[in-house]
C-alpha cells in the first residue's frame, strides 16, 4: 500500500486563455467541455477511472466530508475530504490558497483540504485531522504535504486582517517585500500541524503568485485552478 500525491501545473491541458491550459475548475467560467477533457487527462495520467476522482464544492469553510465511495457530483459545501477507500482520489482545487494533502500510510486513511485564509483561520485542517483519526489514523503516522500557494512575501493584507488571522493561526503573520502586513498561511499551518503531533511535514515552496506555470487568482483574477490529488494505491 502506497500513498500517492500529485500537484498539477497550468500546462498540458486544452483550455484557452485565460484558463490556459490545464484548468481543472468547473466554476470559473471556462468551457465545460475543456474542463471535462482536462479532468479526464488527469485521471488517465494517474491511472484511475474518472469516476474514481472525488471533487468538492469549495466554500471557504471548515466542513469535512467523509467519502466511502465514488460520488456522482462534487461533495456539497465542503473544504475537506477524507477516506479510507483505496483507489479513490481526493481532489482539492486552488489558485493561491493552500492545498493540504494528508495520509497515514499505516492505515491508508487520507485527506485533502482547501485551506484559504478563511478556512485556515476557522480550523479546517484540525477538523480534517480529527475526521481522519475517527477513521483510525494516528497523528504521529500522518504525513502532510502543503502544496503551492501565495507566499508570505506576496500576500499583502490589511494590518487588522493579519492580526486577526495570526490570533487564530499563530505563525501566519508575515511582512511583504514592501514591508507591509502580509500572511504566510503555510507557515501558520505548519505550526498548527506540528502542534497536533503530525509525524511528517513537507512543503512545496513554490509561490503561485510568482510562478507563472501555476494559476494565481491574486495575479490574474478570473484564471483557472490547479489540482492537488491524493489517493491510496493498494498494489
Amino acid at each position: 500500500m502506497r500513498i500517492r500525491r500529485v500537484l498539477t501545473t497550468r500546462e498540458g491541458g486544452v483550455s484557452t486563455a485565460p484558463y490556459d491550459s490545464f484548468n481543472l475548475g468547473d466554476h470559473v467560467g471556462d468551457d465545460p467541455t475543456a474542463v471535462s477533457a482536462n479532468r479526464e487527462r488527469l485521471a488517465e495520467g494517474i491511472g484511475l477511472d474518472p469516476t474514481r476522482l472525488v471533487w468538492m464544492e469549495q466554500v471557504h469553510g471548515r466542513t469535512v466530508t467523509t467519502v466511502t465511495a465514488p460520488l456522482d457530483s462534487p461533495a456539497e459545501a465542503t473544504d475537506a475530504l477524507v477516506t479510507a477507500e483505496p483507489n479513490l482520489a481526493l481532489v482539492v482545487l486552488t489558485a493561491d490558497c493552500v492545498p493540504v494533502l494528508l495520509g497515514d500510510p499505516t492505515t491508508g486513511v487520507i485527506g485533502a483540504v482547501h485551506a484559504g485564509r478563511v478556512g485556515a483561520r476557522v480550523g479546517v485542517v484540525p477538523a480534517a485531522v480529527k475526521a481522519m483519526t475517527d477513521l483510525g489514523a494516528k497523528p504521529e503516522n500522518i504525513e502532510v504535504l502543503l502544496g503551492p500557494a501565495v507566499c508570505g512575501k506576496c500576500y499583502e493584507v490589511p494590518a487588522a486582517m493579519m492580526a486577526d488571522v495570526e490570533k487564530h493561526l499563530p505563525g501566519s503573520a508575515s511582512k511583504s517585500r514592501a514591508a507591509k502586513p502580509a500572511l504566510d498561511l503555510r507557515a501558520g499551518l505548519w505550526a498548527q500541524l506540528a502542534a497536533l503531533g503530525i509525524g511528517k511535514l513537507g512543503v512545496d515552496p513554490r509561490c503561485t503568485f510568482e510562478e507563472r506555470t501555476l494559476f494565481s487568482h491574486r495575479r490574474e483574477p478570473g484564471t483557472g485552478r490547479l489540482g492537488g490529488v491524493i489517493w491510496v494505491d493498494p498494489s
